[in-house]
């Protein structure tokens, strides 16, 4: 057709939907490209750069300041471990990359740039879009985090069938390669079985499946051992370290234990009331045990000095 494109054989209105979809991206991030431009800000290089996050919550008693100005970057094959004490701000950093929080219940400022693109200023189907298929996560309580009322191999299935055009009988196969590939035996009668009926560790190992459903290049784990025995947590950090050889992900590794991060973080980050405290690089000390609770020491960059519990983030009122 002349003047514009045509009508194509087989398009139907989820294929324009798309193109134009598309067409908005480009747009999207040609103005950031510009705004970059004008501003003189760097053009960012790491598959994960957040620049001065922010994330703040209204509530009756003040603005909850969760995030204060983090500023990080991952890159591609390594895997950077966040460490800090309950209520620093490590999950809430995470949700936020995830782009799972409700933009009338939090208020969130700065950049979060995946493979260039700007998270915070993208649109809510973008970020869904990306979510699953780009970046996943492994939240911190199984047991709480799947659906008691669906099977476990339908959870595993859902996001593979969303992000991908296949049926669901491919998706249920799918589903029983990555329980076979996590460990989980007898995985072809096992993907018929409800949370309830697996143990503590094999529950970690779904939800470990899940997040690689769709082969994330970015993949958080947020405490993944946490309530498991040191038997079942090893095997649970082999298979996050394996799993992250053979995808070529990012991983974020986020949790109390400095022994966890020594052995397996390429660098540290320390969070402190929200930002960052320090950026450091584990060195064991020889002979030290890493594994099971024990901490092995960090040195690198020495970041601000603090003592006592980690302070509210509720301002006090005058």
């Amino acid at each position: 057709m002349a003047g514009g494109e045509g009508p194509r054989k087989g398009d139907g209105a989820g294929g324009r939907f798309a193109r134009r979809r598309a067409r908005h991206r480009s747009t999207m991030e040609l103005e950031a490209h510009a705004t970059r431009e004008r501003t003189g800000e760097a053009e960012p290089s790491a598959m994960l750069d957040i620049r001065d996050l922010h994330i703040h919550f209204p509530t009756d008693d003040g603005l909850v300041k969760a995030v204060d100005g983090m500023s990080f970057t991952l890159e591609r094959g390594r895997t950077l471990g966040i460490v800090g004490e309950s209520g620093s701000g490590k999950s809430v950093t995470s949700l936020g990359i995830l782009g799972l929080y409700h933009r009338g219940n939090a208020q969130i400022s700065g950049k979060i740039y995946l493979d260039g693109e700007d998270i915070v200023a993208a649109d809510q189907a973008r970020v869904r879009e990306l979510r699953g298929s780009k970046m996943a996560m492994i939240f911190q309580d199984p047991l709480s985090s799947l659906h008691p009322y669906y099977t476990v191999g339908n959870q595993i299935a859902e996001a593979y069938l969303i992000h991908n055009k296949v049926s669901r009988k491919a998706a249920r196969a799918h589903a029983v390669d990555l329980l076979k590939r996590v460990g989980i035996p007898q995985a072809a009668s096992r993907v018929d079985d409800y949370p309830h009926q697996f143990s503590g560790g094999m529950r970690q190992r779904a939800m470990i499946a899940m997040a690689l459903s769709c082969d994330p290049e970015l993949l958080i784990a947020d405490e993944p051992t946490t309530a498991l025995d040191v038997t079942v947590q090893a095997q649970i950090l082999d298979l996050i370290s394996d799993l992250q050889q053979e995808y070529g992900s990012a991983v974020i590794m986020i949790t109390h234990d400095l022994g966890v991060v020594a052995e397996l973080a390429d660098d540290i980050l320390v969070m402190y009331a929200g930002s960052t405290a320090a950026v450091r690089t584990p060195s064991p000390i020889p002979g030290t045990r890493t594994r099971g609770g024990s901490s092995a020491p960090c040195r690198g960059s020495t970041g601000p000095a603090w003592s006592g519990c980690c302070p509210s983030a509720v301002p006090r009122p005058a």
